[in-house]
């Protein structure tokens, strides 16, 4: 199976930075769009200078801009604006990233874009969305965790609250923007004109906590701080072994005594203490420390063996090295070798959607590699694409906030 003809014929002009509007126009190219990705002359966006660095590419940037072509064009002059309008003429899908209001500022808004492309459909991420009070506040990833709560929820219970490794918020309202734009696209038969879409960061943060929520909403009560813990069962956690940590999920009544048959502990799955879930919930801390201190007779390798034979879902607490490595990992074919070219030996993460799917793995383009085939066919003149090249003073200025 092909991927890459699910959206070929498919136009996507990216005005978008960072990583969500980023990942929503990388799974469109990946399916196959036509992605064009317009940024500031010089040094590009802001993200291309990000560390740690791939050679000279950021690895953020190389990590979602895959399978695009890059146009440089100064959206802030009159002639750049005109330019991205001819760009996107005809185009189907548009995604920016601006502070909200900036877009419209600089001609390119979403009354602005559907001028020149009748049937587009306009997706605008944003952290608190185009609201009176949400259009006011700048937001990043980290922020959005802090004010939806995660962050308060995440961490050890004694410790003081931490924010989640990944770009949780970032990624997951890419795939939201991309969720949006292709359910729009689905409507079309029955839409006659432009569609407006919106993806806010506080609105995924918000989604990514939908049963803590609605716990608070039916309980008045939410988790506090538990580390590795779960709220609603246990033991559901990491524990110590001789040599490092383990993720045990017991997370029925069932499993609990296959644990304790596993752990050679019968005395723990008699005790009434812990007899049902809401027993072992509320008595946690008592259960952690017998298991523990029967884990940290021996190695990972070896009470894990005997866990997953119990038929105990566990697994080692891997660092980052080591679950790349893993065999699953590598029969998943999850880290795939990107097509030759500036990037030496650059490799890619597929999409988590068919392992067995030819998908494209075109190389990140670098900043403006494109901009004279994109302006040409979109049919501006060689003295008008001349006329476009920044000043050598100009180049490397910041984009439009």
């Amino acid at each position: 199976m092909s991927l890459e003809r699910t959206y070929r014929g498919l136009r996507v002009v990216d005005l978008s930075e960072n990583i969500a509007g980023p990942l929503a126009c990388m799974i469109l190219a990946d399916l196959g769009a036509d992605v064009v990705k317009v940024e500031p002359p010089g040094t590009g966006e802001a993200t291309r200078r990000l560390p740690p660095h791939w050679g000279t590419d950021s690895t953020v940037f190389l990590a979602l801009n895959r399978n695009k072509r890059s146009a440089a064009v100064d959206l802030r002059t009159p002639a750049g604006r005109d330019a991205v309008l001819r760009i996107a003429r005809g185009a189907d899908v548009v995604v920016q990233s601006f502070r909200p209001g900036v877009a419209d500022r600089l001609g390119l808004g979403f009354d602005d874009l559907r001028r020149t492309a009748p049937r587009v459909v306009y997706c605008s991420v944003s952290a608190f969305g185009e609201g009176a009070l949400g259009r006011e506040l700048a937001g990043y990833d980290a922020l959005i965790q802090a004010f939806t709560g995660i962050m308060e929820m995440t961490g050890d219970p004694d410790g003081r609250p931490a924010r989640a490794a990944p770009s949780v918020v970032d990624m997951s309202t890419g795939m939201w923007a991309a969720v949006a734009v292709m359910a729009a696209l689905a409507r079309r038969p029955d839409e006659p004109g432009a569609q407006r879409l919106e993806a806010g960061l506080v609105d995924s943060g918000f989604f990514l906590m939908a049963h803590q929520i609605m716990g608070y909403l039916g309980t008045g009560t939410f988790p506090p701080r538990l580390g590795s813990a779960a709220p609603s069962t246990a033991p559901y956690e990491a524990f110590r072994t001789a040599d490092g940590s383990i993720m045990i999920a017991a997370a029925t009544d069932r499993l609990f005594a296959r644990l304790c048959t596993a752990l050679d502990l019968p005395g723990l799955a008699a005790d009434p203490r812990f007899r049902r879930v809401a027993d072992r919930v509320a008595r946690r801390a008592e259960l952690a420390g017998p298991i523990e201190e029967r884990l940290r007779g021996a190695p990972s390798g070896y009470w894990l063996d005997r866990i997953v034979a119990a038929g105990v879902p566990a697994a080692a607490v891997h660092t980052l090295a080591e679950a790349l490595e893993h065999p699953v990992t590598v029969e998943r074919g999850i880290v795939r070798d990107a097509a030759r070219g500036r990037v030496h030996g650059l490799k890619q993460l597929r999409l988590p959607i068919d392992t067995g799917a030819d998908c494209p793995m075109r190389q990140p383009p670098a900043p403006g590699e494109h901009t004279e085939e994109i302006l040409s066919e979109a049919g501006l003149s060689p003295e008008e694409i001349d006329r476009l090249r920044p000043s050598t003073a100009m180049e490397g200025t910041a984009p439009p906030q």
